[in-house]
């Protein structure tokens, strides 16, 4: 008969079972393998050890515990006889209890946005592009820094995934409370501001030098030599297996792939998470995009606080307000017209009516309170009234394949990418550019100019005043001067010729490297 691990959970004696569990564990962290029922009691120190010894043996019984014969001390035959034994954690109790601290500690874990993660995978990527200008690297210091990349990359990641899922239920259970959401509304906006600006300065050096270590060139790209470094060096700690009896050179290379596809993995991972790709943005700038959301979000609610205690505004005098106003209604058109306004509910829509059927209502209006069969017939399709559907039975279309598609619109999305960046590539040098000199702009730059003026010419405090501003993904700084109302610029495009003041431009790409 099979027990489950998890009964003691949910059993009527459950804090003495994890209290046992608990031992056996800490036990177990010191390498402590058997203990005695003493030994537990002596640990625990409040129970009776036959109260321990009774919850043992139920342990033993679900398969959390495995208990051995204990003949160390047996001097004479009735102690041999006796029942005595030594207790040590099954492979499914141990199991068992590494899957309850990891549910204990995800239901705790409130994640946060690190800052210093950041700089620590700025750092440690500094160090890798050292290493990979080297002639021979040390593999001890390129395995030690591509463990801590991923150690921190993959703690930062999972940190601002908590902290941004927490986060809606945070709102939600303090938005009742509205002395708590208003305090918690300043401290919070700072805190996700203050992130939100070191991404966007950090992203520009990290991302800046992974193209570097990833770039190919000569010899391939920078990074490659350094992973099979690492990987080279994962060999060395994996032991043997007894039931492989394959050539070792086979052994080793097969070894090699498996840690190499490791690394590779990690290194792709920290690429999709800080470049764009052509499938989908990175998700440093999705993060960014859903931090600002969450300041959206707590300004609606706070929002939505001042306007209920204003107006006190709540569903129950929405129902009174439209109660008024059927009371107002001047004859039964209006207020069936209020009703289907109000609450979306409209006639049959499966009654096929022609235009005849409208002259004919529109002579002889039919009260709504005419019973059925006193009204007079309407059309109904003879398909509709035999089956009581009007599509026609039969067997389902077949299923297409979409890969063609798919491949279409991975090229088009391809393509838009490269025209963007070919677009920024000519208006974000860095150097300052005159509206009037820039001539004629192909149909992806002269859109990216407009987004850049709209962008720029919205943050305008006054009309005259040089403005200072990044885009809204926080990937571009933009530096507009007006040069007067008596300028006058003309841009040429394939649609048109644009004609306006004239400015001076200097537009910098901040995710790229200094």
């Amino acid at each position: 008969m099979t027990h489950s691990v998890f009964n003691h959970v949910v059993a009527e004696k459950a804090g003495l079972y994890r209290a046992i569990m608990g031992v056996f564990v800490e036990a177990k962290a010191h390498f402590t393998v058997h203990l005695r029922p003493e030994d537990v009691g002596q640990r625990l120190g409040t129970e009776p050890l036959e109260t321990i010894q009774a919850a043992l043996n139920q342990l033993v019984h679900w398969g959390n515990l495995e208990a051995d014969p204990d003949t160390a001390r047996v001097s004479t035959v009735e102690e041999f006889y006796r029942a005595s034994h030594l207790y040590q954690l099954t492979r499914a109790g141990e199991a068992a209890e590494q899957a309850l601290q990891v549910f204990d500690r995800e239901l705790g874990h409130r994640g946060a946005l690190q800052t210093v993660a950041l700089d620590d995978i700025r750092l440690r990527l500094r160090s890798l592009l050292q290493l990979s200008r080297q002639e021979r690297p040390d593999p001890m210091q390129v395995q030690l820094l591509l463990r801590d990349l991923a150690h921190v990359f993959t703690d930062l990641a999972e940190n601002a995934r908590a902290f941004m899922s927490g986060l809606s239920r945070t709102l939600e259970l303090r938005g009742q409370e509205e002395e708590a959401l208003i305090a918690y509304k300043e401290r919070l906006i700072g805190y996700i501001e203050r992130f939100i600006g070191d991404l966007t300065t950090s992203t520009a050096e990290i991302t800046g030098i992974i193209r570097s270590l990833d770039t190919p060139g000569e010899h391939g790209r920078p990074i490659d030599p350094l992973l099979d470094l690492a990987s080279e060096r994962d060999l060395e700690d994996r032991a043997p297996d007894v039931d492989d009896v394959r050539d070792p050179q086979t052994i080793r290379a097969e070894h090699h792939r498996e840690a190499r596809a490791h690394w590779e993995g990690h290194w792709e991972g920290l690429k999709r998470w800080f470049l764009d790709q052509p499938h989908g943005r990175a998700q440093a700038a999705l993060l960014r995009a859903q931090a600002r959301r969450a300041i959206s979000q707590l300004l609606e609610a706070i929002q939505r606080l001042n306007a209920r205690r204003l107006g006190r505004s709540d569903r129950s005098a929405d129902f009174r307000t439209l109660a008024r106003w059927f009371l107002e209604c001047g004859d039964d058109d209006q207020a069936h017209r209020l009703w289907r306004a109000a609450f979306g509910l409209h006639c049959a829509r499966h009654l096929g009516v022609d235009p005849d059927t409208l002259a004919r209502w529109e002579e002889a209006p039919i009260p709504p309170q005419t019973p059925w069969r006193e009204a007079p017939s309407l059309r109904i399709s003879p398909r509709l009234r035999t089956t009581g559907r009007y599509g026609k039975r039969g067997a389902l279309p077949r299923l297409r394949r979409r890969g063609r598609e798919k491949d279409l619109l991975a090229a088009q999305v391809a393509q838009e990418a490269e025209q963007l960046r070919q677009a920024r590539a000519t208006l974000a040098t860095g150097e300052t550019l005159q509206l009037s000199t820039l001539g004629q702009l192909d149909r992806q730059a002269f859109h990216l100019l407009l987004r850049l003026l709209a962008d720029a010419l919205s943050s305008a405090e006054q009309p005259d005043a040089p403005i200072t501003t990044i885009t809204g993904d926080g990937s571009l700084r933009i530096e507009l001067l007006p040069l007067g109302p008596g300028t006058q610029a003309s841009i040429q495009t394939p649609d048109g010729i644009l004609t306006g003041q004239d400015y001076r431009l200097r537009v910098t790409e901040l995710e790229s490297v200094p």
